[in-house]
C-alpha cells in the first residue's frame, strides 16, 4: 500500500468516526464525558477472581474503564478486549443482556475508551470475563490504531508519537513502568537513610557543577542572562553548608552538547550529598542504589556489590598502552593518539587528552559495573585532593556497558583550594577548553562559612535505565526525547 493510499484510508476512517460522533450528539449522548467514577483496575478483578473455574458465574458486579483493543463476533453477541494500564480482560455483550446493545454494536470502534458495568464470570474456555449490563462511551477514538501485532515499526515515529508506541507495544509500556519503579526505589533507599529530597533552581545566573556548555536564555523580569542548569551540585552543597547534612535531588539537567545513542542534551540526574562521608562511602551507596533500581525494574543484570575499583592511571596505561601521568605534556598524548588514528584535533589541554584516552581506549571495554578511581586534579575542579598524592583527587566514575553513568568524589571544603581550582579552570578556558567551570563567588562565600567533609555523587537516570533494561538507545527510556524538526 502506498503512502497516499494509506493516508486516504485513514482520512476515510476519521470521517466515518466523526459522523458517529455527530450521531451520538444528535441523540443527546456525550462522546467525551467528564468523568466515570467508581471504576476499578483490571488487575484488581484478576486478583479477586483469577482462580475461577471454567464456566463459573460469580454474581459480583464490577465497573471497568479502558480502551477497546479487540472485537469478535457480530449479530446478537460480541466479545471485546478492554485494556487499561494494569492489564486486559474480555467483555461479553449480548442483545438480551446489555442495555443499548444495538447502539454499542453500531457506534463502537477499536481504540474507543469505554466504561462498562457488569458481572464477572469465567468463560467455558477458561477466560476471565465480564458480562456487560451497561456501557458508556468515555472517549471516541477518531484515528485507527497501529496494527495490533506489529505496532509502530518506524523507530523515529515511535519517539515522536510516544502515545501510539505505548498503546501498541507492551515493551514500551514495560519500559515506562520500569523507569518509574526504579526511580521510586532509589528515592526509598535515600529516604530510609535519612536524606532529604530538595529542589534547587533550574535557571541559574552562573552554571556549574560539571564540564559542559550550557543552554542560555534571557530572564526578562531581571533583565539578565541566565542558564539552564548543567548540574545541581553547587546549590546542593550550599545546603550542606546550611546544616542539611544529607540531601538529594532528582531532576532535569541540560547540557548543550551533541546527541547519540547514549547522549541526550536534556536528561534526568540524581545527585546526593552526605556530610561526614568520603568517596568510599559514596561508592558503597552507589552500589546499593543501583542494585535496588535494577531489582525494582525487573532486571536480571548482575549488579551485586562489590564492584571492581580500578585506578584511572592503571586503566589507561593497561588499555591504551601509554602512561598518561608520566608528565603533563599534552603533545606527547596527542602524538600517541594521532599514530593510532584517533582524531585529537579538539584536545587542547593535557586534561582533555587524558579524558579522550579514557573515552576511546578504556570506556568501551568496561562491560560490567566498575569504578575508575583516583583522577588527576586537572579533570576534577570540585574533588578533594588525595592525602597521599596531591596530584590526584578522591574521585570515582562508574562505568558499565561501555559507558559512564555516574560520578562522585570527596568534595573540596577548603575555600582557598576551591578558588585556586576556579582560577585553573579559567586558564584552561583561555587555552581552548570551552567546557570549564566559571568562577562562582557566591559559592566561594558559602564555603568560607565552613562545609563539613562531604561526599557527593551524581547518577544519570536515563543511562542507568538503559543499562538495567538492556535498551540500545537512550531515547527508548525517555518518554519524549528531543528530535530534529521533521521535514516532509
Amino acid at each position: 500500500m502506498s503512502e497516499g493510499e494509506r493516508t486516504d484510508t485513514e482520512a476515510e476512517i476519521r470521517a466515518a468516526r466523526l459522523a458517529k460522533v455527530d450521531r451520538l450528539r444528535q441523540r443527546g449522548d456525550d462522546p467525551y464525558p467528564a468523568d466515570f467514577p467508581g471504576r476499578v483496575d483490571v488487575v484488581s478483578v484478576r486478583d479477586r477472581f483469577g482462580e475461577l473455574e471454567a464456566g463459573a458465574e460469580t454474581g459480583e458486579a464490577v465497573r471497568l474503564g479502558g480502551r477497546i483493543t479487540g472485537r469478535r463476533g457480530f449479530g446478537k453477541a460480541m466479545f471485546l478486549d478492554l485494556a487499561d494500564r494494569s492489564g486486559r480482560i474480555q467483555l461479553h455483550a449480548t442483545a438480551d443482556g446489555t442495555a443499548g446493545f444495538d447502539e454499542l454494536s453500531e457506534e463502537l470502534d477499536l481504540g474507543d475508551i469505554l466504561g462498562v458495568d457488569g458481572q464477572v464470570f469465567c468463560s467455558r474456555r477458561g477466560e476471565l470475563s465480564v458480562h456487560v449490563s451497561e456501557w458508556t462511551l468515555l472517549a471516541k477514538c477518531l484515528r485507527p490504531l497501529p496494527e495490533k501485532w506489529h505496532g509502530l515499526k518506524d523507530t523515529e515515529l515511535r519517539y515522536r508519537m510516544r502515545y501510539l508506541d505505548l498503546l501498541s507495544s507492551e515493551d514500551a509500556r514495560a519500559l515506562a513502568i520500569a523507569r518509574s519503579r526504579a526511580i521510586a526505589a532509589i528515592r526509598r533507599q535515600l529516604d530510609d537513610r535519612g536524606f532529604l529530597e530538595v529542589e534547587t533552581p533550574v535557571l541559574q545566573p552562573i552554571y556549574g557543577g560539571a564540564l559542559s556548555q550550557p543552554f542560555t536564555t534571557h530572564y526578562n523580569a531581571l533583565d539578565a542572562t541566565f542558564y539552564l542548569r548543567i548540574a545541581t551540585e553547587l546549590y546542593l552543597k550550599r545546603l550542606i553548608v546550611g546544616g542539611l547534612d544529607r540531601v538529594y535531588e532528582i531532576g532535569k539537567d541540560f547540557r548543550n552538547e551533541g546527541t547519540s545513542f547514549k547522549h541526550s542534551p536534556e536528561f534526568t540526574m540524581i545527585e546526593w550529598y552526605q556530610a561526614y562521608a568520603g568517596y568510599r562511602e559514596g561508592m558503597e551507596l552507589t552500589e546499593q542504589l543501583v542494585a535496588a533500581a535494577a531489582e525494582a525494574a525487573g532486571s536480571d543484570a548482575d549488579v551485586a556489590p562489590p564492584w571492581p575499583r580500578r585506578p584511572l592511571r592503571e586503566a589507561i596505561t593497561d588499555d591504551a598502552g601509554i602512561d598518561p601521568m608520566a608528565d603533563r605534556d599534552p603533545e606527547r598524548l596527542k602524538s600517541f593518539m594521532r599514530e593510532r588514528g584517533v582524531d585529537e584535533s579538539q584536545d587542547h589541554t593535557w586534561a582533555q587528552c587524558v579524558d579522550h584516552l579514557l573515552s576511546h581506549f578504556v570506556e568501551p571495554g568496561i562491560t560490567s559495573p566498575t569504578f575508575l578511581v583516583d583522577y588527576p586534579v586537572e579533570l576534577s575542579p570540585f574533588a578533594k585532593r588525595s592525602p597521599s598524592d596531591p596530584e590526584l583527587v578522591e574521585r570515582f566514575e562508574v562505568f558499565w556497558g561501555g559507558m559512564e553513568f555516574g560520578n562522585g568524589y570527596s568534595e573540596i571544603n577548603d575555600p582557598l583550594d576551591q578558588r585556586a581550582r576556579f582560577e585553573e579552570s579559567a586558564a584552561a578556558h583561555a587555552a581552548g577548553d570551552q567546557e570549564t567551570q566559571p568562577m562562582d563567588e557566591d559559592y566561594l562565600t558559602a564555603l568560607e562559612y565552613g562545609m563539613p567533609p562531604t561526599c557527593g555523587v551524581g547518577l544519570g537516570i536515563d543511562r542507568l535505565l538503559m543499562l538495567v533494561t538492556a535498551s540500545p538507545n537512550v531515547r527508548d527510556v525517555i518518554l519524549f526525547p528531543a528530535l530534529r524538526e521533521r521535514r516532509e
